[in-house]
């Protein structure tokens, strides 16, 4: 999928039923500059496969007004039911929508309208035949999807899952009030999301009950951005994108969209929509659902069983797997471990490897994905590869459950030229791949990059990554944005007479799929902080550092780093954050996932540098944790050019600094 958006306008929308705390203040600098031609815009420059909208007009009319014309009418709440009715007009496009509110096309003005305009872009990655979104079925409910169902529904390998998607919330209540699920008929769309395993963001219209249904995944693996309603603007817009706004001055471009997006949090919402007989107006009732799905809830709160060590336990070589606590992964994990003693590194390995398959090999990738590439051999799926632990991980992985028949892409960026430490070391980890998998055909795509040559593009990134807007973030941005175009050099080494000789063939990536190591640092204690807050707090308090950056994961990475990547056309596939891969990790004790005693490389990250030698990744095994933007040098040449050196960087704290106060 690429992305989804949705406007409604000519509805007062009613908060006070969810917390205030979930959502920013709403004292927020800005205008009503963002249409849907710049919405549509910055959907179309992803290159979809397709792009749709599709509108409904809702119109509040007395019961004496409605006619044989009506297109389709309900009653709205026993109390409005004597002397109220909604009149509904689906419209294929937005131009007929606007016809029917100024009267044309035989459908008559009224007093009180309002308009849902849903629009949809697909890249299409799954199932044989094309599908375009928004889809619509017999009864009026209208669905845009981004996502991809790895579990909760049964999908067979060569179907689309918005498809069936569709199709199960067509069964789901139709109840007037969503409050108490338990007097619903059918299952309860709550319910339904609850059970969905994989990243997705979904806006659905339930015609029936005349409700909005719209939310995102529990760890918000796609992205989806709101704008409440307030006095300059007083639409309601959920979308994937942050689009730039149709201003020619660059001031007021950015005065403009200061605040005026939200990271929607995690969860699943519902907008009900009645009459208000107090002022004739249409009110939308926001409520938020809560998670149905026990293991869910249990991921969700990030709680671990064993967090603090008794010394002998601690010394223990070994944890001891309960039986049949991983039956789903037995048969996994019998395919490539061949010690009889299964240890918690194999059992990580093990759902690492199904979470890769899952993105990659389980379902049919759409044909002509397959067919589009114009290079020699077809490369569907991608790494974005800096040849440290976890993306040296995701390489030997993909390599074990891909066709071999494809090449893979490492996409490695760089603003240092070959002197960059991420360049070095996928450098090194390219011939280790190649010495582990060599019949594999490994291609590393070297994207250089001068960062005072992209003014432009950091313009246009800046769009990309709001609402963050600190020059961490912004360094984060451009060089995955960078990293995901795959617009480089291929770095091959030839033999010539017994030495090795190296060249560079220009090359772009046209892989769609793009496996990111996003979530490995939070869940194993990769990060520095996570070895200060050891120091200071031991145990508990390396636990609820990690538990904070899981919970806060959605609204300071994964949106952001979605949208960047989306921009060039690519889905961003997180393996690491497979519900299966954080239950393993959570059921583990803390000390067999990390030991912060031991010096950097050795005990961060601990069982995962066992996993990498269990694949045969030694060298990988021993590596430091660098962030991309420290590996690929873009802080250090960011620093130079918006504070004059490092130094001076370092005492502003430039990576929290705000760029529009800058």
């Amino acid at each position: 999928m690429c992305g989804i958006a949705l406007v409604v306008s000519g509805i007062r929308i009613d908060l006070t039923s969810i917390s205030c705390e979930e959502f920013s203040p709403t004292d927020k600098v800005e205008q009503c500059v963002f249409t849907t031609d710049d919405m549509n815009a910055a959907l179309r420059r992803r290159g979809p496969d397709s792009l749709g909208s599709r509108g409904v007009f809702l119109e509040l009319k007395t019961q004496a007004s409605v006619n044989d014309r009506d297109l389709l009418s309900s009653n709205v709440g026993d109390e409005e039911k004597d002397d109220q009715k909604f009149c509904i007009k689906f419209c294929s496009e937005v131009h007929d929508c606007r016809l029917s509110a100024n009267g044309e096309n035989g459908f008559p003005i009224r007093k009180s309208y309002a308009e849902m305009l849903f629009t949809s872009a697909v890249l299409q990655l799954r199932g044989v035949i094309p599908v375009m979104q928004p889809l619509a079925d017999a009864s009026g409910n209208i669905l845009i999807y981004n996502g991809e169902i790895y579990g909760g529904l049964q999908i067979s390998s060569d179907s689309n899952d918005a498809e069936i998607l569709m199709q199960t919330l067509g069964n789901c209540c139709c109840c007037y009030s969503h409050r108490d699920m338990s007097t619903c008929d059918g299952k309860p769309i709550p319910e339904l999301l609850s059970s969905l395993k994989g990243p997705w963001a979904i806006i659905y219209w339930q015609n029936t009950s005349r409700t909005l249904w719209f939310g995102r995944d529990a760890f918000g693996r796609r992205s989806l951005l709101v704008h409440w309603p307030t006095s300059e603007d007083s639409r309601l817009l959920l979308s994937s994108i942050s689009p730039k706004p149709s201003f020619d001055s660059e001031d007021e471009r950015r005065l403009s969209s200061l605040n005026y997006w939200e990271e929607f949090p995690c969860g699943v919402y519902s907008m009900s929509i009645y009459a208000s007989k107090v002022d004739a107006c249409l009110v939308g009732d926001v409520q938020k659902h809560e998670w149905t799905n026990s293991m869910l809830k249990e991921l969700i709160g990030w709680e671990r069983k064993f967090v603090e060590p008794k010394n002998e336990e601690f010394h223990s070589s070994n944890f001891l797997i309960p039986a049949g606590q991983y039956d789903m992964l037995l048969d996994f994990a019998a395919g490539f471990v061949q010690s009889s003693v299964l240890t918690p590194a194999h059992m990580v390995l093990a759902a690492l490897r199904q979470s890769v398959a899952r993105r990659t090999t389980e379902f049919t990738i759409f044909q002509a994905v397959v067919d589009a590439y114009r290079q020699g051999e077809p490369v569907p799926v991608a790494v974005l590869f800096s040849g440290g632990l976890d993306s040296m991980i995701l390489a030997a992985l993909l390599h074990q459950c891909l066709d071999p028949r494809y090449a893979i892409d490492l996409l490695n960026v760089s603003f240092a030229g070959q002197s960059a430490p991420d360049r070095i070391t996928a450098r090194v980890g390219v011939k280790v791949l190649k010495r582990v998998a060599p019949l594999r055909s490994w291609r590393l795509v070297e994207i250089d990059a001068n960062l005072s040559n992209l003014i432009a593009e950091m313009k246009h990134v800046r769009s990309l990554i709001s609402p963050a807007k600190t020059y961490m973030d912004l360094n984060i941005g451009i060089a995955l944005w960078l990293a995901a175009g795959g617009d480089g050099w291929l770095y091959e080494a030839t033999n010539s007479n017994g030495d090795e000789v190296y060249h560079s063939i220009r090359y772009k990536s046209e892989a769609r799929i793009l496996l990111v190591g996003s979530g490995a640092d939070e869940q194993c204690a990769g990060y520095g902080r996570h070895r200060t807050k050891y120091r200071s707090s031991s145990w508990l308090g390396l636990h609820e550092e990690m538990k904070l950056d899981m919970q806060r994961i959605w609204k300071r990475n994964l949106g952001r780093d979605d949208r960047c990547i989306a921009d060039n056309g690519k889905e961003a596939r997180f393996p690491f954050l497979d519900e299966d891969v954080i239950r393993v990790l959570l059921d583990f004790p803390l000390w067999e996932i990390a030991n912060l005693d031991q010096p950097s490389g050795t005990g961060d990250k601990k069982i995962l540098r066992e996993v990498a030698r269990l694949l045969g990744l030694h060298e990988a095994a021993t590596l430091p944790k660098r962030a991309i933007q420290f590996g690929s040098r873009i802080a250090q040449e960011s620093n130079r050019k918006n504070f004059g050196s490092n130094r001076a960087a370092n005492q502003a704290s430039a990576g929290s600094v705000d760029i529009n106060k800058s």
